[in-house]
């Protein structure tokens, strides 16, 4: 993947300003960082707690 040097960051932030407008901007911005918090907020409690290890072995019963 290309890495994005400071041309196409400027680039892009042009495109993106003649496309939204300059008072959408900030709107958009703010969104996009709620979103991804939400997202990080999400997977942190998805994440299965680590197993744990009985600390005697269930015996089983012979018959």
């Amino acid at each position: 993947m290309p890495n994005l040097g400071p041309m196409e960051l400027v680039l892009i932030l042009g495109v993106a300003l003649l496309l939204f407008g300059g008072r959408k901007l900030p709107e958009l911005a703010k969104g996009m960082g709620e979103g991804i918090k939400n997202f990080k907020n999400a997977l942190k409690e998805e994440t299965p707690p680590p197993p744990t290890q009985p600390s005697q072995p269930t015996e089983t019963p012979k018959p």
